[in-house]
């Protein structure tokens, strides 16, 4: 069996790879050669590192069917002379499922979410590979991030600047939460008080209704403040200068507000 390790894709669509790292170079090299055979692959991964985007570059045409719809991907492979299976680990009962393929000699390319050896999958996917999340792609995270400031600007208009000097990249969910950072940061960054103001407004409004609110959200106003301040001022001494507080009034601040503002404890 052939196996493909430490591979990646980062793409926002089924055109547009991003292979500025060596690992999505090579995964490129490799899904082009998978469209040309007709084995089967499985990619796997986290979420959001580009195992769909790949599975639809390697098969254009075909259906992509979420595993945890097996009713639906069963009848499709019936029909179907190549499918796209999502997060194929969520499927049931794997015998059932691969034996089914087999029989409709069905060519698949499939995603799981997590790397995982399984006696029938092993039988069926002759070139298996896991594609690695972005925090191990800075390459890529940087060419992304110009991908998605592109989109922002087509979707919401203005200009194309985008100021990154401060910006560390939401990697949490890979390119999911990426590109969600960069559409808000995209928009917030020409925001002004009003409008500031009025975001609040509206995610408070639901949320109000007991007699401690004023306590309770006080940390959406003290954090970015904190955060703000760190990273402007370089010491909480500066910082608590700047603000005209005390330094231990500020490093209680810091120490209530710890669950948000880990490792911005600087002295």
């Amino acid at each position: 069996m052939m196996v493909v390790a430490e591979l990646a894709a980062a793409a926002v669509d089924v055109t547009n790879f991003i292979t500025a790292s060596e690992a999505s170079s090579q995964a490129f090299k490799t899904a082009t050669l998978l469209k040309s055979l007709t084995i089967n692959a499985l990619i796997m991964g986290e979420n959001g590192v580009g195992k769909r985007t790949l599975a639809s570059f390697i098969l254009p045409n075909a259906t992509a069917i979420d595993a945890s719809n097996f009713e639906e991907l069963l009848q499709a492979l019936e029909s179907s002379d190549e499918i796209i299976i999502i997060d194929i680990d969520n499927f049931p009962n794997l015998k059932l499922l691969i034996d089914t393929i087999k029989k409709n000699k069905t060519r698949v390319v499939a995603t799981s979410r997590q790397s995982f050896s399984n006696e029938y999958l092993d039988d069926l996917f002759s070139v298996k590979f896991d594609i690695p999340p972005l925090v191990r792609r800075d390459e890529d995270v940087q060419e992304l991030i110009k991908l998605f400031v592109k989109d922002a600007v087509e979707l919401f208009g203005g200009d194309s600047k985008f100021d990154i000097k401060n910006f560390k990249p939401d990697l949490s969910d890979n390119a999911n939460s990426l590109r969600r950072q960069v559409m808000i940061s995209y928009l917030l960054q020409d925001i002004d008080d009003n409008e500031l103001m009025g975001i609040i407004e509206n995610y408070l409004f639901e949320k109000l209704g007991s007699n401690s609110d004023y306590r309770n959200y006080l940390y959406l106003y003290e954090v970015p403040l904190i955060r703000a301040g760190l990273t402007r001022f370089k010491s909480q001494l500066q910082l608590s200068d700047r603000l005209g507080l005390n330094r231990n009034t500020l490093r209680k601040k810091i120490s209530e507000n710890k669950e948000y503002l880990e490792g911005e404890n600087n002295e």
